[in-house]
């Protein structure tokens, strides 16, 4: 009786278990991989980043079977991360707020982008092809905000979305120092006072 018991449970295990487990060690994988490449460029070592991780290196190469495809990855879940958290902010915060907290989180990922950069630039070319779909999103998250802004009259009917993101990434370009995010957060507080409505 007691074998039967000991066998239905074997079974059920591997089809939930293998599942949370690769979601997991998969973002676990990105994580880490974010941290090296921003550190140490696009010649990170894999097998360094599987041990921090806590996988081993056939699991890595299971999930992502070239550097390329891992750089990729990360960058394009940073961009997917942005994009995500319009829905979230507009439902969660009023009109203005839901753009400002987005504006701050673009900051991020400019930061993680120049982190990034010059290995994609090594390994790619021009990773703006590459990630063509996920700019896409990006620009459309950001002009879901403004314009449920401008129709809260918080801000500007003429302001162009693409123009916040353009004066953040040029603070990010023409930084020199490496005080340039919390600059570029400033800057946040700055376009969005200047987006509001004349009175």
């Amino acid at each position: 009786m007691g074998m039967p018991r000991v066998k239905a449970k074997k079974q059920s295990q591997p089809f939930r278990k293998p599942r949370a487990d690769a979601e997991r060690n998969r973002g676990r994988i990105l994580e880490v991989a974010k941290e090296a490449f921003s550190r140490n460029g696009a010649n990170a070592s894999l097998d360094d980043i599987a041990k921090q991780a806590g996988v081993g290196a056939g699991t890595l190469y299971r999930h992502f079977a070239t550097r390329e495809e891992l750089l990729q990855s990360v960058y394009r879940t940073e961009l997917e991360k942005l994009a995500a958290a319009e829905q979230k902010f507009a439902q969660t915060k009023p009109p203005l707020e839901a753009l400002r907290a987005w504006l701050l989180l673009f900051v991020e990922a400019i930061a993680a982008k120049q982190l990034i950069a010059p290995a994609l630039n090594t390994l790619l070319g021009d990773p703006k092809k590459v990630f063509e779909d996920s700019y896409a999103k990006m620009h459309q998250a950001v002009r879901a905000l403004v314009k449920r802004a401008i129709e809260s009259g918080d801000v500007r009917k003429d302001l162009d979305p693409i123009d916040l993101l353009h004066a953040l990434v040029g603070v990010a370009n023409v930084a020199a120092s490496p005080d340039w995010k919390p600059r570029a957060k400033r800057l946040v507080d700055i376009l969005i006072a200047g987006s509001r409505p004349a009175k």
